[in-house]
């Protein structure tokens, strides 16, 4: 009978493994305080100097946008529209900040024994133990 992920390897180690896992890693990214220094009026990228703001990267938006607009085939509206969105996106993922919550050692250390434990024993059951038991007898054999 196989086992977990087709191989020989416990199926009660994988459950377990995958539970501890879980558990660990969702208790770890629900202790991270996400943050943004995000607006409009917000310096996003420095150009020689000069700070360009979330607000004056929305000007080749819309002018991009009038231009496809008036008339779709025009690459240069579609470069500015397409380009001004790519730096938008980025200035907003860039501006984030995580931090981890205040909790004591304690819960860190329980939450990362859970997380790292579980993906540990996860991952030797899908490890199979035919293989180690082949190692074993091979070993047994050249003893004797």
């Amino acid at each position: 009978m196989k086992g977990a992920g087709g191989t020989s390897g416990g199926a009660g180690q994988f459950l377990l493994g995958l539970m501890l896992m879980c558990g660990g890693f969702y208790l770890l990214l629900n202790a991270v305080v996400v943050s943004s220094t995000f607006g409009l009026g917000a310096r996003l990228f420095g150009v020689g100097g000069y700070g360009l703001t979330g607000g004056m990267i929305l000007v080749p938006l819309v002018i991009g946008v009038v231009i496809i607009f008036y008339d779709a085939r025009r690459f240069i509206g579609w470069l500015l529209a397409l380009g001004a969105f790519a730096a938008l996106v980025f200035g907003v993922i860039s501006s984030v900040s995580l931090n981890l919550r205040t909790m004591s050692a304690f819960e860190l250390i329980c939450i990362l024994v859970m997380a790292f434990g579980g993906l540990g024993l996860f991952l030797r059951s899908l490890r199979g133990q035919a293989e180690q038991e082949r190692s074993d007898a091979q070993a047994r054999g050249l003893r004797s």
